[in-house]
């Protein structure tokens, strides 16, 4: 792993550069400042939440729009409170009744925001025609009844237990304007027709910052900081560094960099450290012609050194995972049915499938963790036979990659390295390997009609020990498949100044409308 380590030095050094070259030099923050500065990962492609990829976009949305509710922050369990609506009322299992705060307005003169609006972002979000990738938060929907302007009732076709932490404060559950959206033809990307939260959206340096301004209409409580910048670097270890440099005043740092960075912070800073919902995975997709023999599949998944993983690039800070479901949670898995690497059983289920000098392709979002990652897993193969070649990509690209509006490139992937921001509900993590999901985010074409079966069961159950059994058999169909190798869940390390108190998302992604200033 000696030129791994090199290459990771040279990506820190070269990230430090550009974070540096991206920011204005000498601008110092200061705890009683007006500018809350974050760094975030990838730039922004949509502010549609029907369409949006998540990360950045998300942390977007959360200031320029409402949802009726949002959630706490991830180290207090993420409990849920009314944000956008005054009331949220659960009438029976399959109703729940809103009311508007008051004085919500939207930009460009379009008027209030009302409750018709409401019933135009969710019922657009369910609607088959739409094809919104966040379509399963509304699957449930049946209709939202207008009761007047800012009062309205959610009527669902079946009860859905996890409604108030996975559809309503999250993607899908933004509202936006109806007479605005489909005054610009029914959808929009990066310049959405209006806005009616705490920030508006100023101004926007592609791949280097974004910035929001107080919106002078917000009715509802003022958040702290007068401007939001959020810089735009994708590697952790550049990130650091900048940080270090007073580039901004809140990152996510390298797992690898945990243990220097507690024992060492900055200085004026705080080091977070927090058990996130991110999860990583590598995805076998059966759908390649290359791996649709299931013993050459299980091959990969005996062929894995999972702990190679968490020792080379985690610093043996997380355990293995047992499937997407959270870790530390009654709904984990056990454990793997693939416990550990077995080169021998690979070789040989390989030999009985004809598949003798088998090349692969692992495709991984271009940065070091992940790169470091997939250099792991080539090794691993290796020993068992399987040639890998890695095909890195910026992250834009990355994610067109098993899109199928973007053509058949989904069907020719082979190995791909995955990690997804997860929910506080098992559902959340276990919904993209639905069939429906094929060509969208199952890039594993795993298509297994037991698994959405369980699926509805457990989004409908209340009771903790059969929702709990349901999850673990989704898991082991999972693993059975050939279609995954479950990796870990990364521990989120975050560096902020101490000037400030962040609230953090389950899925890692701060909500700056909620970042506060130490007292």
């Amino acid at each position: 792993m000696k030129w791994n380590t090199d290459r990771r030095s040279f990506l820190k050094l070269a990230g430090a550069f550009a974070a540096a070259a991206a920011v204005r030099p000498g601008f110092a923050w200061a705890a009683v400042g007006d500018t809350l500065r974050i760094r975030m990962e990838g730039d922004l492609q949509t502010l549609d939440p029907a369409f949006m990829i998540g990360g950045t976009e998300d942390v977007m949305m959360r200031c320029l729009y409402v949802s009726l509710n949002r959630l706490g922050d991830l180290r207090d369990g993420a409990p849920w409170m009314p944000w956008g609506a005054k009331t949220l009322e659960q009438r029976d299992d399959k109703s729940i009744a809103f009311t508007l705060i008051d004085g919500l307005k939207w930009s460009n003169g379009l008027g209030p925001v009302t409750a018709g609006d409401v019933k135009f972002s969710y019922e657009r979000i369910a609607d088959p025609a739409v094809a919104s990738p966040w379509a399963y938060q509304f699957e449930q929907l049946d209709h939202v009844e207008v009761v007047d302007q800012q009062s309205g009732i959610i009527h669902l076709k079946s009860p859905y237990a996890p409604i108030y932490v996975v559809s309503l404060p999250y993607y899908g559950g933004h509202i936006i304007s109806k007479a605005g959206t489909e005054k610009a033809g029914g959808k929009f990307t990066t310049e959405p027709p209006a806005t009616c939260g705490p920030y508006i959206f100023s101004d926007w340096q592609q791949k280097q910052k974004l910035t929001l301004t107080p919106n002078p209409d917000w009715p509802g409580p003022k958040p702290d900081f007068q401007k939001v910048e959020i810089y735009i670097v994708s590697d952790d270890q550049a990130a650091q560094l900048a940080y270090e440099a007073d580039s901004f005043d809140y990152t996510k740092v390298a797992i690898a960099a945990a243990k220097d960075v507690k024992a060492n912070p900055p200085a004026d800073t705080t080091v977070i450290e927090a058990q996130s919902t991110r999860y990583q995975w590598l995805t076998i997709n059966m759908l390649s012609p290359r791996l649709q023999d299931p013993r050459v599949r299980q091959a990969v998944q005996y062929a894995v050194d999972v702990s190679q993983i968490l020792t080379g690039v985690y610093n043996d800070l997380t355990a293995r995972s047992t499937g997407v479901v959270q870790p530390g949670t009654k709904y984990a898995r056990k454990s793997n049915t693939i416990a550990a690497p077995d080169y021998e059983k690979a070789m040989a289920l390989l030999s009985e499938a004809g598949a003798s000098d088998l090349t692969l392709t692992l495709t991984v979002m271009n940065d070091s963790v992940r790169m470091a990652v997939a250099q792991i897993i080539q090794a691993s193969l290796e020993q068992a036979g399987i040639k890998v070649e890695i095909q890195p990509y910026d992250e834009a690209a990355y994610w067109g990659l098993g899109d199928k509006t973007q053509g058949d490139t989904y069907k020719n992937l082979d190995l791909v390295l995955m990690d997804f921001a997860g929910g506080v509900d098992p559902s959340e993590n276990l919904v993209w390997s639905r069939p429906e999901q094929i060509g969208a985010y199952n890039w594993s074409g795993f298509d297994s009609p037991e698994f959405e079966e369980k699926y509805q069961q457990l989004v409908a159950e209340t009771d903790e020990e059969k929702r709990v059994a349901l999850a673990n058999r989704m898991e082991d169909l999972m693993e059975e498949s050939g279609g995954f190798v479950f990796i870990c869940h990364e521990p989120l390390v975050v560096v902020h100044r101490t000037g400030m108190q962040p609230l953090i998302y389950p899925d890692g992604h701060p909500n700056p409308v909620f970042f506060k200033k130490s007292a």
